[in-house]
């Protein structure tokens, strides 16, 4: 990970720490599988709504251009940082791992083991 992120996200987990949250929010990482077969992957609090927007065209310049889009993985976070810091570091998988990362999970769905 480049030296910038690493720095940014050290320091928004040291700002979350000293922050005292009240309510429970999960987040979600989220990756969608674009027409051309590419990989998309972000970070959201309702990834019903956010995978609508990314269908309509309204989302991420990214998959404005590669529609029709298909939700191919997603996992719990428990804050904001925590998404952010599992995004960057799925965003570093090279993209055989990251199609690993996937099977796994549609592996696991197969065998009845577990939710994401």
């Amino acid at each position: 990970m480049e030296k910038i992120y690493k720095r940014m996200l050290d320091g928004m987990k040291k700002k979350e720490n000293q922050k005292r949250r009240t309510k429970k929010e999960k987040w979600f990482l989220y990756i969608l599988r674009c027409n051309d077969l590419s990989l998309y992957t972000g970070v959201t609090k309702d990834i019903e709504k956010r995978f609508e927007v990314h269908a309509q065209g309204k989302g991420a310049r990214y998959t404005r251009t590669r529609l029709p889009l298909e939700l191919v993985y997603q996992e719990t976070c428990k804050t904001r940082t925590a998404a952010l810091i599992r995004e960057c570091a799925v965003k570093t998988l090279p993209r055989v791992k990251k199609l690993a990362l996937i099977k796994g999970v549609a592996a696991k769905r197969k065998r009845g083991i577990g939710k994401s």
